[in-house]
């Protein structure tokens, strides 16, 4: 295999189509970082992290600078090594899981575009299209059901609905969509937003209207693992671990403490490698997958497609980032399926 010669870290500012609210806050445009690794072929790969100060504790200029800063770990090297390069890199930044998202991302997608291979084939499977839910966010319920209304009309069967500012608000929001949308699955996510006792009156109310939920996501704050454990126990409603879960120690942490029934990677915080670990944790625990994203355009977008294609385990798919934005890097759908393909993870950003 041929060495990477050049790695460049840009801003990728992505405005939204609609605000994007969650308990952590409000954004209006996805302030990116989007990473081009370039091996002596000519060859090059695209990789693309966001960073989220609440979630992944960066901001874009420390993902910035951090993955500028890797050229020199990456550049001279085998791209054919990557698995030491992407375990170097993650060891040199710690915690910086954005922008070795990005580095990591570029750097499979060189290796796998100089190979002729799509992505998912180094994760055991050809490329296969991937069906995504569509969120809605925390906003009121006449605009929560007007939402909910044209995600089904654009195909979509599968709605993640965000919670976690106040319970009331939280369970009317939930009611609205469910009548604007009586066939849809709908799973909730509070961002760590609740207590196990709001999270357990929350379901009480809604099962008393006769709304039933797919899973819970993340109830509780990232670090009460406890909390997640007593949660769990209290309700019938599958509870999934999402910012709980960054690496394999910490997914093993889960399932030793049985602190969930999900567990939701993604690779915005672990990477596609250490995913794949997870993954396997969660299998053989006997823990549902879920996958999860970032606001993301295509490229980590697709790339999120591929490992769920090449892994093939799992049970829920959210990965509708790209859906949310005024404009994609390429030209994309809108509806709830990605067709992906290779080499790579098959997306080269229009710049």
């Amino acid at each position: 295999m041929s060495t990477v010669v050049d790695l460049r870290a840009e801003p990728l500012d992505l405005p939204l189509s609609e605000p994007f609210e969650i308990s952590l806050g409000v954004q209006r445009e996805a302030a990116n970082v989007l990473v081009t690794v370039e091996t002596e072929t000519g060859t090059k790969g695209y990789g693309e992290g966001s960073p989220l100060p609440p979630v992944t504790g960066e901001t874009r200029e420390a993902a910035l600078a951090t993955a500028r800063t890797a050229e020199e770990v990456v550049e001279g090297r085998s791209v054919g090594d990557y698995r030491r390069i992407v375990d170097e890199v993650r060891s040199t930044f710690p915690g910086m899981v954005s922008a070795t998202f990005a580095v990591e991302t570029a750097l499979l997608d060189a290796f796998c575009r100089e190979r002729d291979i799509a992505l998912s084939e180094l994760f055991g499977g050809t490329p296969s299209p991937v069906e995504t839910d569509m969120t809605i966010p925390i906003v009121d319920p006449e605009t929560a059901g007007k939402r909910a209304g044209r995600a089904v009309e654009r195909g979509y069967s599968h709605l993640k609905i965000k919670t976690g500012n106040d319970v009331d608000e939280d369970v009317a929001r939930v009611a609205a969509i469910r009548e604007a949308a009586p066939d849809a699955d709908l799973k909730v996510d509070a961002n760590q937003g609740w207590t196990p006792k709001e999270t357990a009156s929350f379901a009480e109310r809604v099962a008393e209207r006769g709304i039933d939920l797919e899973l819970i996501e993340q109830p509780v704050p990232a670090s009460d693992v406890a909390g997640l454990a007593d949660t769990r126990r209290r309700l019938d409603v599958p509870i999934a671990a999402d910012e709980t879960v960054f690496t394999p120690q910490d997914a093993v942490r889960v399932v030793r403490e049985e602190a969930a029934d999900v567990i939701n990677v993604k690779l915005g915080k672990s990477g596609p490698l250490a995913v794949a670990d997870i993954a396997a944790i969660a299998e053989g625990a006997g823990l549902d997958l879920m996958v999860g994203c970032m606001l993301e355009s295509s490229i980590g977008i697709h790339a999120s497609a591929h490992v769920v294609s090449g892994i093939g385990s799992f049970s829920y798919v959210d990965l509708d980032g790209n859906r949310l934005l005024a404009e994609d890097v390429v030209e994309s759908s809108d509806g709830p399926i990605h067709e992906i393909s290779g080499p790579g993870h098959g997306v080269t950003p229009d710049r």
